[in-house]
């Protein structure tokens, strides 16, 4: 009888936790929820356009299909420029660019994609994960009814194409040039006139002569641009964009209706998609920029060592004319540079002194 009793007891709480097991996925399964990704880059551009389909599937698939992501690729289902007020509200749940795309709309927000001799991509991966930065930027929008994110860094970027020759400051006076942000107004102190265009246009532009020179990103993504059959010389560095981030843009309404794991999947596939795509860029910069130099014999040009120091100078002016906006631009104007003087002291015994011993 006492078995009896004992197989009775156990086999009736072992069907309630069968139970308990079987509607734990059948409420998952049920949930299906459809997002929108708007975004700034063509349709299936690779390493930018790629990279936020990669960001939609991994979300899809680590929530096991319960969150699915449609990607739109700029004018699809929004102008490019438009991405952050479609998400603002509400049009589309997810958004995918960069923050110095909405310097008329929200000025600090620069700081947070690049900043002219700023800080390189592990360094501003330092400062948002572990500095304070990603929580000075997730203020920054919080009025939008935005939640951002680092999805995605392009490393150091390249300076761009020119149909002339820049020897001196004196070229770049004059000189129509397609570029975003920080740099842009840097440009322009310079005696240049900054054009913004969005990525899909650049390359009629500059084969037309509306733009005289552009900065697109780095070899990878301009030799799938062509860009090389439309100018003649390739500058570097990328003294204006040294360590891009791109940005994921979350409606804040639709990720508080999310449950905790998804909203943590959405997260953290963000913070995979950053870590991918500079691997890749890392990767593809190299075997593009072969291809430019020794197959469409592309003229690789240093910026002379007097433009980079006007630049650098002029950067520091303009930078600090954001910073003085408001308080909460200088805030993170503050955050930015301490964190960059702490940087660059680290940097001189660690990369720096190894790149300099690995070239003896």
């Amino acid at each position: 009888m006492k078995r009896r009793e004992f197989i009775k007891k156990t086999g009736a709480s072992g069907l309630l936790a069968g139970s308990l097991i079987s509607a734990a996925p059948a409420v998952h399964a049920g949930t299906k929820i459809k997002w929108k990704m708007v975004t700034t880059w063509p349709k299936n551009f690779p390493g930018l356009g790629t990279g936020a389909n990669n960001l939609a599937r991994l979300i899809t698939e680590m929530s096991g299909g319960r969150l699915r992501v449609k990607v739109y690729g700029a004018k699809e289902l929004v102008p490019a420029f438009e991405v952050f007020d479609a998400v603002s509200r509400g049009t589309a749940q997810m958004g995918h660019g960069a923050a110095y795309y909405w310097k008329g709309k929200v000025p600090a927000a620069q700081f947070f994609a690049a900043v002219p001799f700023g800080m390189n991509a592990q360094e501003m991966n330092a400062w948002l994960y572990y500095g304070g930065g990603e929580k000075l930027w997730q203020d920054l929008y919080q009025s939008f009814n935005i939640i951002p994110t680092a999805a995605g860094n392009t490393g150091v970027q390249m300076g761009g194409w020119f149909n002339k020759e820049i020897n001196s400051v004196t070229d770049l006076k004059g000189l129509k040039m397609r570029i975003p942000g920080l740099g842009a107004e840097v440009l322009k102190r310079a005696g240049g006139t900054p054009v913004s265009l969005p990525g899909g246009e650049i390359y009629t532009s500059l084969q037309s002569g509306a733009i005289d020179a552009t900065e697109w990103v780095g070899p990878y993504n301009d030799l799938a641009f062509g860009l090389y059959k439309a100018a003649k010389y390739y500058y570097y560095p990328g003294w204006h964009e040294p360590g891009s981030v791109l940005e994921a843009l979350i409606n804040k309404k639709a990720y508080a209706e999310l449950p905790s794991d998804l909203q943590s999947i959405v997260m953290n596939a963000c913070k995979i998609v950053n870590a991918d795509m500079l691997a890749e860029y890392t990767a593809r910069n190299n075997t593009a920029l072969h291809t430019l130099v020794s197959k469409h014999k592309v003229q690789l040009r240093p910026f002379p060592d007097d433009v980079l120091k006007k630049l650098a100078q002029l950067s520091e002016v303009v930078v600090k004319e954001v910073a003085a906006k408001d308080k909460h631009a200088q805030k993170i104007y503050q955050s930015f540079y301490n964190f960059r003087e702490q940087a660059m002291a680290w940097g001189k015994i660690s990369e720096q002194a190894f790149l300099r011993a690995r070239e003896l």
